[in-house]
């Protein structure tokens, strides 16, 4: 694990130039089993996120490097987009308001997170489930640098007085709908060893 890259949720990141935001979502290919974006968005400005290529993000001591300049990084693909829509169609299924509610049949505009086709997304406090009940909260994904398949999923796991970060082998994922969905117990999970 040591040699894995860490990839959390929240951390901060920087392009060569200058601060760029923080990490808000990580994309990924449930079918390879790779992180292929990290959602990289701007304080307080979610709907100015891009999608920015793990293969052009280092990591080094927590913090996310973006190889490019700010120039180049408004440039990336938008992480999510407007959309005008009637009355309460668009309501839920990750639709997010902005501005206030203008009444049933009136327009509104709604902000939607872009995911490439094929691939998942994993946002802060997006719920890990073990077979017999949720777990705990995502926090981000160890990877591997050379081939970015993801090695674990990192969860805050207990209560208040009793939490711990974990690293669940990502062998033990068996989903990524309705959050991460586990093939081992509640108490397994338990009896992981700590991140250090």
């Amino acid at each position: 694990m040591a040699e894995a890259t860490e990839f959390t949720i929240g951390a901060k990141a920087s392009c060569s130039d200058g601060s760029c935001g923080e990490v808000s979502r990580l994309v990924i290919d449930p079918a390879a089993g790779t992180v292929t974006h990290l959602v990289i968005t701007p304080e307080h400005r979610r709907d100015t996120g891009r999608l920015v290529p793990v293969g052009l993000v280092d990591n080094t001591a927590g913090h996310i490097g973006v190889r490019c300049t700010l120039a180049e990084f408004d440039r990336l693909e938008h992480a999510a987009e407007r959309k005008l829509v009637t009355g309460m169609e668009g309501v839920g299924g990750g639709l997010v308001g902005v501005g206030f509610d203008p009444g049933p049949g009136q327009p509104r505009m709604v902000i939607e997170d872009v995911v490439p086709v094929g691939e998942s997304d994993v946002g802060p406090g997006e719920r890990v489930h073990a077979v017999d009940g949720e777990i705990g909260r995502v926090q981000g994904f160890l990877v591997d640098p050379g081939d970015h398949r993801a090695t674990h999923v990192l969860l805050q796991e207990g209560h208040l007085w009793g939490r711990k970060e974990v690293a669940i082998p990502i062998s033990a994922v068996t989903g990524y709908d309705g959050g991460i969905r586990l093939n081992i117990t509640k108490q397994q999970v338990a009896e992981l060893p700590p991140v250090n």
